[in-house]
């Protein structure tokens, strides 16, 4: 028990992972204390935490070569106009290269454009080359063994993604065959008559569906493939953030739930149950899906879909052809905003890790009254296509003293593995990306 508390402690600040099971913790009780403070982190016993680089500028999704080479996606679109991207390129590769789990070679690539909306959020490593969301395009670059940085010009795969309105970002993620799937995000919250106004209806039909809310499949082996509506997968998914190919080679995503149910509609719902109002969600996506945006959200009290108000909804009870819409795999806490996700299939981490699903949420800026949430990453244990129990919290302390979107420290925007089983983790606040392994090795 001595040994435990002293694990607990060095390693994990402290606090015990929810349910963590009994090998997890018997054999964090025999690992060397973490160096540090964890970059500020708490996490499980056992685990440890580096700041595997700083200061990176808007950082969102990250991937990593199998060499273990470490690549970040940066934006500075509309949404930080106050923080432009750093000279040299949006894109920054990483290397440890004396294993002490610090990069410390750091080199930015890519084309800076002097217009906002420079980079994206996705990034994905296939065969040998990476794959980049660039404004209103994606791009790949060969990757040269012998360099950090990609020196070769980038080479168009998809271009002509839209870029207007609230949800402008595209990541995506590669399976083994090379389909591409890609995310593009609603135009808008609810698809109203009057965007985001007190008790305007929805649109009938809603235009936008036709080329947002949903994922589009390409071919990653193809260039100059343009944009359409043709090449829709999905439909009905408000904003597919954390896109990524499970162990049974299906395609999963999370979405980010819609918003404003109390504000623009205060007759059917109170401002309590606009903070838990509607479910965040992990999504198993196939070819003709529709998971019922704008017409439907998912409440997470009565685990169903319901009609929403802009569509003749109720409050709750109506449920309408929400009855024919697909229902997503889990469900997480309102506004949390999970922006990215990934199955852990390494051996590195303890055997109730492995298959399991991490997920990384950005925080809610509208859980008012209630305190804002997110702003963690969770474990979620899964197999066979579904959860095998509640999610759990993994790594918190991103947002330090203060949990506001406006005031938080950081913000948890990707999660990726090393070919060495170690977690990294990017934040778009001040670009910080951790790394994240366990039995006190810190270094590969």
């Amino acid at each position: 028990m001595v040994l435990l508390a002293a694990a607990t402690i060095a390693c994990g600040r402290g606090d015990k992972a929810p349910n963590a099971s009994v090998d997890s913790l018997t054999s964090a009780a025999s690992v060397p204390a973490c160096p540090g403070d964890n970059g500020g982190l708490t996490l499980p016993p056992g685990f440890c935490a580096t700041i595997f680089a700083d200061s990176l500028g808007h950082a969102r999704h990250v991937a990593v070569s199998s060499s273990g080479d470490v690549y970040v996606n940066t934006w500075s679109g509309r949404y930080y106009p106050k923080a432009p991207p750093p000279a040299g390129g949006f894109l920054v590769a990483l290397r440890d290269t004396n294993s002490d789990g610090r990069a410390d070679r750091v080199e930015r690539f890519g084309d800076t454009p002097a217009t906002k909306g420079t980079g994206g959020t996705g990034i994905v490593v296939h065969n040998g080359m990476l794959f980049a969301e660039a404004g209103d395009k994606i791009v790949r670059y060969a990757l040269d063994a012998n360099a950090l940085a990609s020196t070769a010009s980038p080479v168009t795969v998809v271009g002509g993604l839209p870029l207007d309105g609230d949800h402008p970002m595209h990541p995506f993620t590669i399976d083994s065959s090379g389909a591409l799937f890609v995310n593009s995000g609603s135009e808008s919250n609810s698809c109203q008559i009057k965007e985001r106004t007190s008790e305007s209806k929805g649109k009938t039909p809603c235009a936008e569906l036709a080329t947002r809310a949903g994922i589009w499949r390409y071919d990653a082996n193809k260039t100059d493939q343009r944009f359409t509506s043709a090449e829709r997968f999905a439909t009905g998914i408000r904003n597919a953030v954390g896109l990524t190919i499970g162990p049974d080679g299906a395609l999963y995503t999370t979405q980010h739930g819609r918003d404003q149910l109390a504000e623009n509609w205060p007759k059917l719902y109170t401002p309590e149950q606009g903070q838990e109002l509607p479910s965040e969600q992990v999504m198993r996506v196939q070819q003709g899906d529709d998971y019922g945006w704008p017409m439907c959200y998912h409440d997470g009290t009565q685990q169903k879909l319901v009609l929403a108000p802009e569509y003749g909804g109720d409050g709750g009870k109506a449920v309408g052809d929400c009855a024919a819409r697909k229902s997503p795999v889990a469900t997480f806490p309102a506004h949390w905003a999970p922006n990215d996700m990934l199955f852990y299939s390494k051996t590195n981490f303890p055997a109730r890790y492995r298959g399991g699903v991490f997920v990384a949420f950005h925080g809610s800026w509208n859980r008012t009254p209630a305190p804002q949430g997110g702003y963690q990453v969770v474990f979620l244990p899964f197999a066979d296509g579904k959860p095998l129990g509640a999610h759990e919290t993994f790594a918190t302390g991103f947002a330090g003293a203060v949990v506001q979107p406006d005031r938080a420290d950081h913000r948890p925007s990707g999660v990726a593995v090393g070919a060495d089983g170690a977690l990294y983790v990017s934040d778009d606040v001040k670009g910080r990306v951790w790394r994240i392994t366990y039995g006190g090795a810190i270094g590969k």
